[in-house]
C-alpha cells in the first residue's frame, strides 16, 4: 500500500483543512468514542448528535463573541441559497435592498435579490475590474433600506473589506464565506452573517448563518418552511435532516481555532502569511498583483505573470512541485493562491521559494 503524501492545497475551495482535524476525524470515523458507531451513522435525532450540534454552536459563540440575541443556524445550500433566502426573508414588498457589488458573488447575490424585490446598487467597483472595494464616499445608501448587503472577501479578485462600511441603523448583511473566522469579527455590527463552510470552517455541505433575533419576525408565514429563517431557528437547525458529518467537522475546526489562541492569533498568522507572499510579488516586475494594495485580501492572493503562456507554465510546474489549485478563476485568468486559516506558514515559504526559482529560470 502506498503511503499518502499531502501536497500544498491552494484551492479557493473546498480548501485545506487543519491536519489535526483530519486526523481526529480519521480516528473517529469507524466509531465515535464510547458510542460504537460512526458519525456517518448517527441519527440526527439522537442525544449524541444533539450534543455535537450544541457543542459546535457553543464554541462558535465563544470564538466569535456572539451576543445572546443572535441565533446560530446550520443550513444547507451553501452561500448561493443564502443569496435567495436573505431577500425572501428580509425584503418586504415595496422595500428596497442595498447591495455593495465588489465581485462575481456579490453580483450574483444582487441578481437573486432582484427576483424577489427592488435592489439598489449602493456602490460598485465594476468599472475598475473589481480591483478594490468601494471607498466610504462612494457608498450611497437608500434611506430606510430593508438591509445593506456586502461580500466581505472576494475570492476571484483577491480583495477584502478592511473595515465594515458605515450603514447607520440599517441592517448590515454580510457574506463572509471566504474570510469567516480569519480575524476577529464584530457580530453586533451585523444583522445577519452567512458563510459557506468550505473555506475556513469545514467541508462543503453546510452553511453557517448568524442572525439577530428581531429579524426572525420578518420571515413571512407564507414562505416554504425550508426557506424560512424563523422555522430553522424554532427547530434549532433540526427541521430536516442536517448535514451531520459536515457539522461535526465544523465543530472540530472551531475547537482547533480555539486551540490556536482564538481569532486574534489566527489574524496575526494570516497577516504574516499574506505579507510574505505579497512581498515576493512586489519584489520585482516579474509578478504583478491584481488587487489594489489598500484592498488586498489576506485569504486569496491574486497575481499575473508577464504572459499567459508563462502563467500556464507556472501552474504546470507548480503542480509538479506539489502546489495545487493555483490557476486563477476562469473569468479573470492569472494566478490565485488561497491561503486560508489552515494553510501552513511553511507552505507560503515554500511557494515563495518556488516563485523565486521560477523567475530565475523564466524571467
Amino acid at each position: 500500500m502506498k503511503t499518502a503524501t499531502r501536497i500544498f492545497n491552494l484551492s479557493a475551495g473546498p480548501a485545506t483543512l487543519p491536519v489535526p482535524v483530519l486526523e481526529q476525524a480519521q480516528r473517529e470515523l469507524l466509531a465515535l468514542p464510547d458510542i460504537g458507531m460512526s458519525i456517518l451513522e448517527v441519527s440526527h435525532r439522537s442525544r449524541v448528535f444533539e450534543k455535537i450540534l450544541a457543542d459546535a454552536e457553543a464554541d462558535i459563540r465563544a470564538v466569535a463573541g456572539i451576543p445572546s440575541n443572535y441565533r446560530v443556524l446550520f443550513l444547507q445550500g451553501g452561500a448561493s441559497l443564502q443569496f435567495s433566502m436573505v431577500p425572501m426573508n428580509l425584503l418586504a414588498e415595496g422595500a428596497t435592498a442595498d447591495y455593495l457589488v465588489t465581485g462575481v458573488w456579490a453580483t450574483k447575490a444582487a441578481d437573486e435579490a432582484r427576483k424577489i424585490g427592488k435592489v439598489h446598487i449602493a456602490a460598485t467597483t465594476k468599472a475598475e475590474q473589481f480591483s478594490r472595494v468601494p471607498r466610504v464616499e462612494e457608498i450611497v445608501l437608500t434611506p430606510g433600506a430593508a438591509y445593506v448587503h456586502m461580500t466581505s472577501n472576494n475570492t476571484i479578485y483577491g480583495t477584502e473589506w478592511k473595515e465594515l462600511p458605515e450603514v447607520g441603523d440599517l441592517p448590515l448583511v454580510s457574506d463572509t464565506s471566504s474570510d469567516m473566522f480569519s480575524r476577529p469579527i464584530d457580530v453586533a455590527k451585523h444583522a445577519l452573517i452567512y458563510s459557506g463552510a468550505q473555506k475556513n470552517l469545514g467541508p462543503a455541505g453546510v452553511a453557517l448563518v448568524i442572525i439577530r433575533e428581531d429579524l426572525l419576525a420578518r420571515s413571512a408565514a407564507s414562505l416554504p418552511a425550508m426557506l424560512s429563517y424563523a422555522v430553522h431557528a424554532e427547530n434549532r437547525s433540526l427541521y430536516n435532516t442536517p448535514p451531520v458529518f459536515a457539522i461535526y467537522l465544523v465543530g472540530l475546526v472551531v475547537k482547533w481555532i480555539q486551540g490556536q489562541g482564538g481569532l486574534p492569533h489566527i489574524a496575526d498568522l494570516n497577516e504574516r502569511k499574506a505579507a510574505k507572499l505579497y512581498a515576493e510579488i512586489d519584489r520585482g516586475a516579474f509578478y504583478r498583483g491584481t488587487a489594489q494594495k489598500e484592498s488586498r485580501s489576506l485569504m486569496n492572493v491574486t497575481f499575473r505573470l508577464p504572459s499567459e503562456e508563462l502563467e500556464k507554465k507556472f501552474v504546470k510546474d507548480a503542480e509538479a512541485a506539489g502546489f495545487d489549485g493555483l490557476k486563477g478563476h476562469r473569468s479573470v485568468g492569472g494566478i490565485r493562491a488561497s491561503i486560508y486559516n489552515a494553510f501552513p506558514e511553511e507552505g507560503v515559504e515554500a511557494l515563495t521559494a518556488f516563485m523565486r526559482e521560477f523567475e530565475r529560470r523564466n524571467g
